[in-house]
């Protein structure tokens, strides 16, 4: 039953070749991991709404058939602070090509990761394990194992990180939620290997991992392209 649900989210998507964001936090959550509490929406009061139960901050981002890269033209707002805040990044939003509705989340904290899956035509789905965030392609500080994995490889991951310390505490710093993040992980892996053939890719950036949890906060899901 679940991936039937998980396949119809992916076939109503085939159409523009990759999955948004809404639905793919959809797919993640109903595939067990955690994503922020979120609204999507055409309306500005409905925004509003959700955010005064939420509680401010909040981030929004576009929502667009015609955006895959929302940072690249200025789609997301983050650190929203009140309603007339809110109320400026809507009007904004709601201007750019294709738009299909704003994102409304909760702003959350904590170590920056990407995890990353893709579908090698020779081996099948590798995941990827690195530090996040915009720094991602600086840092360079990523591992990678072959799908399906287990605890023990999700250990080894995060062991051969550069900056593994960050997520062991440093410096007086909490570790973070290491057993969420395999918990995570193992969920990923799950996932990519019930979705071979269905995605091209798969790109968490950033989860965000705190001494409480870790959180998927954006997600790009690339479905795969029959040749010829």
């Amino acid at each position: 039953m679940l991936k039937k649900q998980l396949q119809q989210i992916l076939v109503a998507s085939k159409k523009q070749g990759w999955v948004m964001e809404p639905e793919a936090k959809r797919l993640l959550s109903r595939a067990g991991m955690n994503v922020p509490r979120f609204q999507w929406t055409t309306r500005v009061e409905e925004a509003l709404r959700f955010s005064a139960e939420t509680g401010y901050p909040v981030v929004a981002k576009i929502v667009s058939s015609e955006i895959v890269h929302k940072s690249d033209v200025g789609g997301v707002v983050s650190g929203i602070k009140d309603d007339e805040g809110l109320k400026s990044a809507f009007s904004r939003l709601s201007r750019l090509p294709g738009f299909s509705g704003v994102l409304v989340e909760e702003m959350l904290e904590g170590v920056e990761l990407i995890l990353g899956g893709k579908m090698d035509h020779q081996f099948g789905p590798v995941i990827l394990l690195g530090i996040g965030g915009t720094g991602v392609e600086i840092y360079k500080d990523t591992a990678l194992r072959m799908a399906p994995l287990q605890e023990s490889d999700v250990a080894s991951m995060v062991g051969s990180l550069k900056a593994h310390r960050l997520l062991e505490g440093y410096r007086g710093s909490k570790p973070v939620d290491l057993e969420d993040l395999t918990r995570m992980m193992l969920a990923f892996s799950d996932l990519m290997m019930g979705l071979e053939g269905l995605v091209e890719s798969i790109d968490l950036n950033p989860v965000l991992c705190s001494p409480e949890r870790c959180v998927v906060a954006d997600a790009r899901i690339m479905l795969w392209q029959e040749e010829g």
